[in-house]
Formats: structure tokens, C-alpha cells, sequence
């Protein structure tokens, strides 16, 4: 890559064990004034139902509260969830960030549910879960989210106010590639999650540039990465660090719905055969280690999707670990 690579910020306001939602999005709010000062591009919140584990379940309301602590910095989901909601305020909640922030909003838009079936039926009884209706709630966002002039053309008896000279940027979530099939015909960015699934993302990104249109608002291809990583002034610290999420993933995985354990807690547990398997393929979805390590993965995996943007989310237990890493990750990249 020939330019500087960007380091943006994805936060699902995780819970430890023990903790509560308050202190979770209390550090949020932490996280995000201490990303402003150090330089990163963006910080997303993602959307997420039914859990213990994670705080974060309506990112328009945390985009709010964090643009007003924060100076600099993009603000934005990654993603809303647009099945659960109303294509048109979904628009409303987002022309309204954006005119109380111009310029800094970012929407990114997930298919997933964010939680389980059941919980995304009751969100929206009206939900099908097919992809006919997510295609055409993002053509009917993106109409809303239009400059008012073209907007006007298009839907004269139906406005998503406010009306303002800016609108937020559209981005598309995906794990799979089919979200950026869409994103791509749409004329919109994407945000590929590594974190989700680390196989098949360059083909993926490599097929969104392939059948790019460009959009009112979007000229050329938009794509950005993102990955877990969790950085320490060791290599010994980092894999404490790993191990924790390990452990962490597996519960997840067994719908174990509680908060991040500590390292002290899980160090001398023992997997089977099984388990030792989903971490292995676990671990392709992280990068860990010290600074210069860490550096040299990110950048490889940078090279490998052709971006120039990596979105880092991080997990731990002790939250003075969680905003060092974020911190070592700025020094090591000079931000």
C-alpha cells in the first residue's frame, strides 16, 4: 500500500464478569475521548440484543452522547442492524446526528440480527429475514438519506428530517461477500469483518472494487478492515491478553451470555481436542502481541485486503489494558 494506513476504532462496549453495563459504557465513553486525542479516523458502536456480555444495543443513542465528548473523530455504527428498524428512522436518527455534527457521522448497516431470532422478531414483528427486503430497505435509505434536492424528486410526499446540506456516509457490514455485492451496486463503502470470518475477505473486498458504481455521494470504492487485536508492551502480556479472549470466544460460541473473565480466572483451564480446534481458527480472527508485532500483522493484513483503513476492536478484561493497547497502537503507527 502507498498511503498511510488509518486506524479506526470498533467498540461493543463489553461488560467484564462481575461488571456492570454501566461501567461498560462508562468506558466507552473513556475510550472514545482518548481515541480523539490520539488520532484515530473513526469510532463505531455496534448494535447488539439479548446479551450479558456486551452494552451496547442502540449506537444512535451512545453516537449522540460520545459526539459531544469528542471533538475530531467520525462517529458511527458498525453497524445498525436494518432489519430490526424502519428504513425511515433509521434515516431520522441519522440526518439528526448529522446536523448536529455535520461531517462526522458515519452509518454503517448490518444485515445480521445482532442477537438471536427470537429477540429480532420481536424488534420488528415484520421482519422476514430475507434478502429481498434487506436490498430494499437499503434503495429506500439511501432515497432517504439523498440531498434534499434529489431526494425531493424521488419521494415528494415523504421527507426523513431534518432536511440538511449533508447526510451521513453509507456503509455496508459484511462477513460473507454478498453484503458487498450490494454495497457495490449501491454505490456505498464497506466495512469487511475479519473479526467474524477470516477467510475469503480479499476475494470479497476484490469483488466490490470489480463492480463498483459510483453513487451521489460515493465516487470511488470505500473499504476498510476489521480485525480484534489486543497489543502489549510484551509478547508475554499480549498472549495473557489472547488467552483471555480464547476463552472468551468459546463462551460465545456455547451461547454463554457473561462477561469477560479475567486472565487469573481462566489461565490453568484445560481444552479438549475440540476446543483447542475452534481457538486455533479463533485465533485468525485476532492479532496480538507487542507494538513492532503487532505493526508488521496489521500491516500484512492491510496488504493482503489492499485497504488502507483497519478497524480495531479490542476485548480484555481490565480496562486499563483495553485503552493501552489502544494507545501503543497509536505510538507504534504514529498517529
Amino acid at each position: 500500500m502507498d498511503q498511510p494506513i488509518k486506524l479506526s476504532v470498533l467498540d461493543q462496549s463489553p461488560v467484564r464478569k462481575g461488571g456492570s453495563p454501566y461501567e461498560a459504557l462508562q468506558e466507552s465513553v473513556a475510550l472514545a475521548k482518548r481515541a480523539d486525542e490520539l488520532g484515530y479516523h473513526r469510532y463505531w458502536l455496534s448494535e447488539h440484543h439479548n446479551t450479558g456480555s456486551l452494552a451496547g444495543s442502540s449506537p444512535e443513542v451512545l453516537i449522540a452522547h460520545l459526539a459531544g465528548q469528542t471533538k475530531n473523530i467520525r462517529l458511527g455504527s458498525g453497524g445498525i442492524m436494518l432489519p430490526n428498524h424502519s428504513s425511515l428512522k433509521v434515516a431520522e436518527s441519522f440526518r439528526t446526528l448529522e446536523t448536529l455534527f455535520p461531517g462526522r457521522i458515519d452509518l454503517g448497516i448490518g444485515r445480521a440480527p445482532g442477537g438471536d431470532r427470537i429477540t429480532s422478531m420481536i424488534l420488528n414483528p415484520s421482519n422476514s429475514f430475507s434478502e429481498e427486503d434487506f436490498v430494499q430497505q437499503l434503495i429506500d435509505l439511501q432515497h432517504y438519506l439523498d440531498l434534499p434536492n434529489e431526494y425531493e424528486k424521488q419521494y415528494p410526499k415523504v421527507q426523513a428530517i431534518p432536511l440538511a446540506d449533508t447526510a451521513p456516509d453509507l456503509w455496508i457490514l459484511s462477513s460473507s461477500g454478498q453484503s458487498g455485492v450490494f454495497a457495490a451496486h449501491l454505490g456505498m463503502g464497506l466495512a469487511f469483518a475479519h473479526f467474524i470470518n477470516p477467510t475469503g475477505g480479499p476475494e470479497a473486498v476484490a469483488l466490490y472494487r470489480s463492480r463498483f458504481k459510483p453513487s451521489e455521494t460515493l465516487k470511488e470504492p470505500q473499504v476498510s478492515v476489521g480485525v480484534f487485536v489486543l497489543c502489549a508492551d510484551t509478547e508475554e502480556k499480549a498472549l495473557e491478553l489472547q488467552k483471555v479472549m480464547d476463552f472468551q470466544m468459546l463462551k460465545i460460541e456455547r451461547g454463554i451470555s457473561e462477561g469477560t473473565s479475567s486472565y487469573e480466572e481462566i489461565k490453568d483451564f484445560h481444552y479438549n481436542e475440540a476446543e483447542e480446534q475452534r481457538i486455533a481458527y479463533n485465533r485468525q480472527r485476532m492479532i496480538y502481541g507487542n507494538p513492532e508485532q503487532v505493526k508488521t500483522k496489521l500491516t500484512a493484513l492491510a496488504n493482503r485486503y489492499q485497504v488502507n483503513e483497519i478497524m480495531a476492536a479490542t476485548i480484555t478484561y481490565d480496562f486499563k489494558d483495553r485503552i493501552h493497547s489502544y494507545e501503543l497502537l497509536a505510538k507504534e503507527f504514529g498517529l
